[in-house]
C-alpha cells in the first residue's frame, strides 16, 4: 500500500517542530548573530507555513535566542561580553547546584561513565584534539545535567547555553584552553565520584569563575562586525 503523501503545512500547523530546527540551527551555530531571518526563507527551509515560522521567532524571542525590531523583522540576537558574563555567574550557581545533586546520586555505572569521559578529555588534550575535547566538555556539563534529576535547572541551563554560543565556541577554540580547564573537569569528576556534594559544586563553580575570567581575552579576539547587521546581509 502506497503511503498517503504529506500534506503541506498550515497556519493551524503546531509549531514544535520549526521552534527546534529554528533553535537547534541558531544554537548548533549554523545562523550567525544579528543574521536576518526572514519569513518566507524560513518557510521554504524548514518546510513550514509563515504563521508557524511567525509563532516560532515569537516564542524563539522570548527565549532569548531572537530579536523582533519593529520595521525590520527578526534576526538573531547577539550576545554581548557583559551579558555573556552574566550568563556564566547564573550558570555557576543553577550548575554547582546540578552537580551537588549528581554526586549524591550518581551511581556505579555513573562513576564509570564520568571516569571513561575523564580518560577521553586527557587522550583528546594529548592529541591536540580541540573538538574533540569540546564535544567531552558538552557531554560531562550535559550527563551532571542528567545525573541531578533537577530538570527546572536543566531546562533553565539549555535555554542559557543556547543564548551564549558563540562565547562558548570561541572560548573552546581559544588557544591553550583545553590545557587550563582539563584539570578543572578532572577536579569535577573525581568530586562526582566521591560522592562529594559539597565538593563537586565547589569544583564546577572554580570551573565557570575561570570561564568568565577568560571571556574578556576570547571577546577581543573575536572578528569584528563590518555594519549594522553583522556584515550578514
Amino acid at each position: 500500500m502506497t503511503p498517503p503523501t504529506p500534506t503541506p503545512a498550515t497556519a493551524a500547523d503546531p509549531p514544535t517542530p520549526v521552534v527546534d530546527a529554528i533553535r537547534d540551527a541558531i544554537t548548533g551555530g549554523r545562523f550567525a548573530p544579528n543574521q536576518r531571518l526572514v519569513e518566507t526563507e524560513l518557510s521554504e527551509q524548514f518546510g513550514a507555513s509563515r504563521a508557524g515560522v511567525r509563532n516560532a521567532l515569537v516564542q524563539l524571542a522570548s527565549e532569548g535566542l531572537v530579536e523582533r525590531i519593529q520595521n525590520r523583522g527578526a534576526r538573531v540576537r547577539a550576545v554581548s561580553l557583559p551579558e555573556a558574563i552574566e550568563i556564566t555567574e547564573v550558570r555557576m550557581a543553577l550548575e554547582g547546584l546540578c552537580a551537588a545533586k549528581a554526586a549524591e546520586r550518581a551511581t556505579g555505572d555513573d562513576r564509570r561513565t564520568l571516569r571513561e569521559i575523564g580518560a577521553r578529555m586527557r587522550e583528546a588534550v594529548a592529541g591536540g584534539d580541540v573538538l574533540g575535547y569540546s564535544d567531552l566538555n558538552r557531554r560531562l556539563h550535559s550527563l551532571i545535567l542528567t545525573l541531578s534529576g533537577q530538570n527546572t535547572a536543566r531546562t533553565l541551563l539549555e535555554r542559557l547555553r543556547g543564548q551564549n554560543v558563540r562565547h562558548q565556541f570561541r572560548l573552546a577554540m581559544h588557544p591553550g584552553r583545553p590545557t587550563v580547564s582539563l584539570p578543572q573537569h578532572l577536579e569535577i569528576i573525581e568530586a562526582l565520584c566521591a560522592g562529594d556534594p559539597e565538593a563537586a559544586e565547589a569544583a564546577v563553580r572554580k570551573h565557570l569563575r575561570s570561564v568568565i575570567d577568560v571571556l574578556p581575552q576570547v571577546d577581543e579576539t573575536r572578528p569584528r562586525p563590518r555594519g549594522t547587521d553583522g556584515g550578514t546581509r
